[in-house]
């Protein structure tokens, strides 16, 4: 392919994330597999530069364009290189023209920059649509950090979270043995800084009240393998997205519980303040997650922002009633929105007296207190809400986590 004719590619690679974002479609991801797969004459240089030119508008432009080539109008007018390939010649695009829709502004849509705390400067707004790092946790009863270090010379290890690893972004694991053999599994490091948050002493039931497709849960299993841990969701495709996983990690005690939406006491009853420990990583609206999913910008909306947040506060409320007294409830959100994390929480806890929030021993994050803004040390008497992770601050994914506790 000439190099027009990869920016038109890219441009119609864009159009259907576009479609999709607006009707609330298949993810980017999925759209490219399908886009690729159905022009099978581009060679695998072709498609890289497709795909990495059509996810580099998608991450500039943080309001949705008018179409693909808006976006694409828009790098140009920044990238006269780019601006050159606008020739009309061959199967590339039509010359630009001054009267022609261009994408503009910054990467986050205004009506969320306005809702983000104050903490996040230029380099934190950068940070959010950087490229991840592939992470890893892996299992010490089948790798080490020697082993590991022998297969992928390039890993790096966390200081803080014991089975925590990191790898550059694009690095093929899938075909290693120590994948194969379940010695490790992909998870940020944000997400394993969360299933420390639930190692309380003595756990005998654990319960991951929104498992998905498991990793969490998972991660739960290898840190406690002689509790049982209930992994309970709403839909069965998710829950059993998890069963190769289970495979390759090995015997665990998991039990998977899909509730009825709406409907979900009806299951979970039967565990009702026994639970020593529930961990409820809600539903949200993404926003720490934009360096992977950067379209995930364009299809949320205020009116679904709304909707996730009763979602929240339902499911915490939930939540408290499997909570035995002396247990911990664990709230997580890969949300960088205080209504999703500490406003939400402070509004599940306002009025439930004997439970209280307790950060100790979370050594990764920054304390933010009830209005999602920097709190103070840990132990200022003005307790903070929980814990924010941050792409540039952290090196993880966006989350904001916490631990109440249900006094005995």
């Amino acid at each position: 392919m000439t190099p027009p004719a990869r920016v038109q590619a890219a441009i119609d690679l864009i159009d259907a994330i576009l479609k999709a974002a607006r009707g609330q479609g298949a993810s980017a991801d999925t759209l490219a597999r399908t886009f690729f797969r159905e022009r099978r004459y581009m060679g695998s240089g072709d498609r890289r530069a497709v795909r990495d030119l059509a996810y580099r508008a998608v991450r500039r432009f943080g309001e949705i364009p008018d179409n693909g080539r808006a976006a694409m109008a828009g790098l140009a007018r920044e990238d006269a290189d780019l601006a050159a390939l606008f020739d009309g010649s061959g199967y590339g695009p039509a010359m630009l023209s001054e009267a022609e829709p261009v994408a503009s502004g910054g990467v986050i849509p205004g009506w969320i920059e306005a809702r983000l705390p104050k903490l996040f400067d230029a380099a934190e707004k950068d940070a959010l649509l950087d490229r991840a790092a592939l992470d890893l946790r892996f299992n010490p009863d089948r790798t080490d950090r020697a082993g590991l270090s022998a297969h992928w010379p390039d890993i790096a290890f966390s200081d803080i979270l014991p089975r925590a690893a990191r790898l550059p972004n694009g690095t093929a694991i899938e075909d290693s043995d120590l994948w194969q053999h379940g010695a490790v599994d992909v998870q940020d490091w944000g997400s394993q800084a969360i299933v420390a948050a639930c190692n309380l002493p003595d756990v005998a039931l654990a319960i991951d009240l929104c498992a998905g497709a498991g990793g969490k849960t998972l991660a739960l299993s290898a840190m406690m393998p002689s509790a049982r841990i209930i992994a309970s969701d709403t839909s069965r495709d998710r829950l059993a997205a998890m069963e190769p996983r289970r495979r390759r990690a090995g015997p665990d005690r998991i039990e998977t519980v899909l509730l009825d939406p709406r409907r979900e006491w009806e299951r979970l009853e039967a565990f009702e303040g026994q639970a020593d420990v529930v961990l409820v990583d809600a539903p949200c609206s993404g926003s720490g997650t934009w360096r992977r999913n950067p379209e995930t910008r364009w299809r949320l909306t205020p009116e679904r922002l709304d909707k996730l947040v009763a979602e929240q506060a339902r499911l915490i409320a939930i939540a408290m009633r499997l909570v035995r007294p002396g247990g911990a409830l664990v709230y997580a959100v890969c949300s960088l929105l205080p209504d999703e994390g500490a406003r939400q929480v402070a509004h599940g806890l306002k009025g439930q007296p004997g439970w209280h929030i307790s950060l100790e021993h979370m050594n990764i994050g920054r304390p933010v207190g009830a209005d999602g803004e920097l709190a103070g040390a840990r132990d200022n008497a003005s307790q903070p809400a929980g814990m924010l992770l941050t792409p540039h601050h952290d090196g993880t994914d966006g989350f904001f986590f916490t631990r109440a506790i249900r006094s005995c």
